[in-house]
């Protein structure tokens, strides 16, 4: 059985998710370069030790890839299980309570960036695959592509799939890099947002200028950044930007009745991020507003001075990064020029203003019909012993829509991370017990994807 056999290997797994976790495979950072390549390397490793046919690193405009497969059967249908291996920065360092790179099992945790996005969820992959190759109970062929630019927008992800078209044919992409709503509420994730994000630079004069002599006759670019950041959302916390809603499409009464039926605590919701009140757009619940509808967020800002102490200068340049979350049916594309020309049209002449598209992606939806669905929701069931529910979520995963626009082929979302697993932010974790139990509903999925068929 799939218990006995983690129970009997966990030490060796373990020893070889923080192989992975122990290289840095910093995407966002270029210092981290030769780390991207080791990465890659090191996954094509085990995935032949797990039971693949072949793998190897290949080469794309960017960040390498790992590639493997395992065939079974030419008649017999193809999953492609995708994942990224590089990370988010694990700055600030100091608030990480051990080593981001070194990592600890702690409370029945394993703590490392990585842990869970996504180097632990993607381990549940291969764990999952080398369980049934060694135990002969695949049926099916199954694909690996594993990529590291995923974190910074996976700019060179389409290119590589135009050009691989068929060695990525597949019947459906299998993917773990999204999450649950709790550890004893399991839930598949059946759509993400697509992302527009930008960045925006504010000149005014020719150099920092001594406040006290130039400040009340000349603009600051901050205060002028401010107030056109300000312009974007209106007191209701929705978008002003015409033209932005055009495409967007209301949430069926349906399916809000069955968001509202998603055990959800806002207070406890409040208190696990140390707010007192939420916002958002009005007449729609917390729920709908971080999963079914659109959202603008200043990521960054900056400008002037910031350093120890009193400096009086009024600054030449002030910067921000902004970035949108969308909905199905919503063009980054369009969005991204949408946003561009609103900011140039309420731009005050006293300063310039530059506007630079950094990435995006469309949003998804994937059929609960889906027979791989179907599949995904029996692995569930099976491993946390009760059906997962529906549900859209707020992040963003753009290469998800690409496939379905490049390979035509559907993906389904079957993750295991939790709010409490802290990706992108100090101290991220991996609870063993959902990284168990997570291998135990991959095997399942497998076994049950081709009889559904």
């Amino acid at each position: 059985m799939i218990k006995d056999y983690i129970q009997a290997n966990e030490p060796r797994m373990l020893d070889e998710l923080f192989s992975l976790i122990r290289i840095p495979s910093i995407s966002a950072q270029p210092e981290h370069h030769d780390d991207m390549l080791a990465c890659a390397e090191r996954w094509c490793q085990l995935l032949l030790k797990a039971g693949a046919d072949e793998a190897y690193v290949m080469p794309s405009a960017g960040n390498p890839m790992a590639f493997a497969q395992k065939a079974i059967d030419p008649h017999a249908p193809t999953v492609l299980v995708y994942a990224h291996y590089d990370v988010m920065p694990a700055e600030p360092l100091e608030l990480w309570n051990s080593a981001p790179f070194e990592p600890e099992v702690r409370e029945g945790r394993i703590w490392a960036r990585g842990a869970d996005d996504d180097k632990g969820q993607s381990f549940i992959q291969v764990k999952a695959f080398e369980y049934l190759v060694k135990h002969k109970l695949l049926t099916h062929n199954v694909k690996f592509l594993f990529e590291g630019e995923e974190e910074i927008g996976s700019p060179s992800l389409e290119a590589f799939c135009q050009a691989h078209k068929d060695l990525l044919k597949a019947d459906v992409i299998l993917v773990s890099d999204t999450s649950m709503l709790g550890a004893d509420l399991p839930s598949l994730t059946t759509g993400l947002r697509g992302l527009a994000y930008w960045e925006i630079e504010v000149t005014g004069p020719n150099r920092d200028l001594h406040s006290g002599h130039f400040g009340g006759a000349v603009a600051n670019p901050i205060n002028v950044l401010c107030n056109l950041i300000s312009q974007v959302t209106d007191e209701n916390g929705r978008i002003t930007i015409p033209g932005f809603y055009d495409e967007v499409e209301e949430v069926p009464q349906a399916e809000r009745e069955m968001i509202a039926h998603i055990p959800f605590d806002e207070e406890k919701y409040k208190q696990s991020i140390g707010v007192k009140e939420l916002f958002g757009e009005r007449g729609y619940s917390t729920l709908e507003r971080n999963s079914c509808r659109p959202s603008f967020d200043v990521c960054g800002i900056w400008g002037g001075y910031t350093g120890e102490g009193a400096k009086t200068v009024l600054p030449s340049k002030a910067y921000a990064k902004v970035s949108c979350r969308l909905v199905p049916h919503q063009n980054h594309q369009k969005i991204s020029k949408l946003f561009v020309d609103y900011v140039e049209s309420i731009t005050p002449p006293t300063v310039q203003v530059r506007v630079t598209p950094l990435h995006g992606g469309q949003g998804y939806v994937c059929p609960i019909t889906l027979p791989a669905y179907q599949a995904a929701e029996k692995g569930f069931t099976k491993a946390f012993g009760k059906k997962p529910l529906a549900v859209r979520r707020g992040g963003s995963i753009p290469i998800i829509a690409t496939f379905e626009q490049v390979l035509g082929i559907k993906t389904v979302l079957m993750g295991f991370g939790l709010e409490s697993n802290a990706i992108h932010s100090p101290n991220e974790n991996m609870p063993l017990d959902i990284l168990r139990k997570g291998i135990e509903a991959v095997v399942e999925f497998h076994l049950n994807y081709s009889s559904t068929l």
